[in-house]
């Protein structure tokens, strides 16, 4: 369980010149001056009610800052072989095509065989960087690419990156029900108010937008291309659940399968045995966090998607949808 925290002080006439990140470290010491920067570039930190995300903002006396966050859990990962599918690796970085039923960081239920206990493994000099380098989450049905630093530095500027909306990620889905055109959903995500395991459209939430395209027309589906503007969690299946479109096999957001009208009985299984959301993170798009050289990499759906694409085609030649 992640802990709440709700931290209010002032900055006093000492501080004042001084960085933002400087004048936190004096006022919280119980927290690491990685954390608070961590707090700064995520929007954590308000001063006189408005969001600094700028370590290097210089602050004033009597300016009232409030920091309101959750502190996860520590957990103590221990290094484990498990096979990774590494797409790109030098000195710095490390990018992987992640696959279905990993997850990503230990925690309760799962306090070993994740991604991060593989990365112990596979990288024992990792131990050294916060998370174990880990920048940015998939869920743990969800697979594609992620990008991991491998050192300190390396991750300090790609969660900058991250922060400024300067990485491209963009994720393949299939969506039920029939969609004409691409558009976005900017409306803000939060922890839903009753469901503690899900999150929500809420106004009291954090901002979040998602762009998304129509790739391929199905009879009752629709196969999409999307972006992130942000990284909240679940962001694609709740936007996607918002907006009417619920993602195939969501077995948090989805509810029953929907079975379209004269389906065949070998496409319904199909649908039925389809058992986690129908998202694969395709491509990845950074600048090297050392070398400032632009990196790109695609990573092609795994075999279940591709078949339930295959099995999506062929419904819809069986049932053309007659205009």
């Amino acid at each position: 369980m992640s802990q709440e925290i709700n931290l209010k002080s002032e900055f006093s006439s000492t501080q004042t010149g001084q960085r933002l990140d400087q004048a936190l470290a004096e006022l919280f010491p119980d927290y690491s001056r990685t954390r608070i920067k961590e707090w700064i570039l995520s929007g954590a930190v308000t001063v006189d009610g408005e969001v600094w995300d700028k370590p290097r903002t210089k602050v004033m006396e009597m300016q009232q800052v409030s920091v309101s966050t959750e502190l996860p859990e520590e957990v103590v990962a221990e290094a484990q072989q498990i096979d990774l599918d590494i797409v790109y690796e030098d000195e710095d970085i490390l990018v992987i095509n992640k696959q279905a039923g990993l997850v990503v960081h230990p925690g309760a239920g799962n306090q070993d065989g994740t991604l991060m206990n593989a990365l112990l493994h596979h990288c024992p000099n990792i131990e050294l960087v916060p998370r174990a380098g880990i920048v940015h989450r998939l869920d743990k049905d969800t697979t594609g690419l992620m990008v991991v630093a491998k050192t300190v530095e390396a991750q300090t500027h790609l969660v900058a990156a991250l922060q400024a909306r300067e990485i491209t990620r963009e994720y393949e889905a299939i969506a039920i029900g029939t969609m004409t055109a691409g558009g976005l959903v900017d409306a803000p995500i939060g922890r839903h108010p009753t469901k503690r395991t899900h999150m929500a459209v809420h106004h009291s939430g954090k901002p979040a937008v998602t762009h998304y395209r129509v790739a391929e027309k199905f009879r009752a589906h629709t196969r999409l291309r999307l972006r992130l503007e942000s990284g909240r969690t679940h962001q694609i299946r709740v936007h996607m659940a918002h907006i009417g479109h619920i993602l195939v096999g969501d077995p948090v957001y989805g509810g029953r399968p929907r079975l379209p009208k004269a389906a065949s009985p070998e496409f319904i299984d199909v649908l039925k045995n389809f058992k986690r959301q129908a998202l694969h993170a395709v491509r990845l798009e950074l600048q090297h966090p050392i070398t400032c050289e632009m990196m790109s990499w695609t990573a092609p759906v795994p075999e279940d998607m591709a078949e339930l694409t295959k099995a999506l085609r062929k419904d819809t030649e069986l049932n053309p949808v007659v205009i």
